[in-house]
């Protein structure tokens, strides 16, 4: 029963998600509406981490499998990108770069706020 909970409250907050994204004439994907909303959630307690723990590692745990469909059905059109594939490299190779250095910056930013409020606290 603790799964089926978790997985309608994942589920409540992807179908925001997609509410908010056919409200909204942005574009942006409604699964980033769905994450944004988990995050805020969890950020103000309105969701406890553990109220949506165990799903959420299965769900990491199965997400590669996702990812088998979209790697084939790349191999399959081979033929239709050979002509952009140093384009794609390219863009590839650099869009990885600036997500690595801008994680890597928040997450330094986050380390060190989160050690200012222990001193803080402690001093």
């Amino acid at each position: 029963m603790k799964y089926a909970y978790q997985v309608m409250i994942i589920g409540g907050i992807s179908l925001a998600g997609e509410l908010l994204n056919y409200l909204l004439p942005l574009p942006v994907p409604a699964s980033v509406y769905g994450m944004l909303l988990l995050l805020i959630c969890l950020c103000t307690k309105v969701i406890k981490l553990d109220q949506i723990q165990e799903t959420a590692d299965f769900m990491l745990v199965a997400m590669p499998l996702v990812f088998v469909g979209p790697g084939v059905a790349l191999m399959e059109s081979f033929g239709l990108m050979k002509d952009s594939l140093l384009g794609i490299l390219i863009i590839s190779v650099l869009s990885t770069m600036v997500v690595m250095v801008l994680t890597g910056l928040i997450a330094q930013i986050l380390v060190r706020r989160k050690r200012d409020k222990e001193d803080e606290f402690h001093g």
